[in-house]
């Protein structure tokens, strides 16, 4: 079964106190989602292979270790996945970007695909799929799902705030994907959001609410 990781440096958790709050206005809110994106995938990509080279110091002939030709493409879910890429990017400037559009029936709480663009290599890559918020776990499903049929090999899921239930779908239906994670929350309400979570992510990011 994929492995769960719940990270608690205190960077992380000062950053989640931060957009939890209700009062913090959007510009802020987005910088730390950000921030908090690019602190976890500093941890995600910890399994990364490198390779012995030899280059030239202004000193001396050094042996050092680089990424030894991993390529990597990162997948924000839409809308409020995006809010993490720019933070992943900053880390990974190399990797190549896709974008799926899922969005959660309010009714049925199923999620629906509208939209969907990927590296044509997507095959070949070690793909980070982002989203926020892991709450029922179907929209990141439907998302890894989607990937799988792509023949994408290797996909790891990294959330900003998990509820339970959501961790439980996705490694019931798709046992090979790591998840991570900078919080493991109570539960979700009757209206699927996450408690005590952060409220809409989306809106919150964009402004919309």
């Amino acid at each position: 079964m994929g492995e769960l990781h719940i990270f608690d440096h205190p960077l992380i958790l000062h950053k989640l106190s931060v957009i939890r709050n209700k009062e913090t206005g959007v510009k802020v809110f987005r910088d730390a989602v950000s921030e908090i994106a690019m602190l976890m995938c500093f941890e995600a990509t910890r399994d990364l292979p490198v390779e012995d080279v030899v280059i030239e110091t202004p000193v001396a002939t050094a042996k050092v270790k680089q990424i030894a030709g991993k390529k990597l493409a990162i997948v924000p879910i839409l809308r409020a996945g995006l809010g993490m890429s720019d933070g992943m990017l900053a880390m990974i400037p190399n990797a190549k970007v896709g974008h799926i559009g899922i969005f959660r029936d309010p009714e049925t709480l199923e999620a629906v695909e509208y939209y969907c663009k990927l590296p044509a290599d997507i095959a070949s890559r070690d793909v980070i799929l982002a989203d926020p918020m892991l709450a029922t776990g179907g929209t990141a499903s439907a998302a890894v799902r989607f990937l799988k049929k792509k023949n994408c090999a290797c996909i790891k899921f990294m959330s900003i705030i998990a509820a339970p239930e959501g961790v439980e779908r996705l490694q019931k239906e798709h046992s090979d994907v790591d998840i991570y994670t900078a919080a493991l929350d109570e539960r979700l309400n009757e209206h699927g959001y996450i408690v005590p979570g952060l409220g809409d992510a989306g809106d919150r990011l964009f402004g919309t609410k």
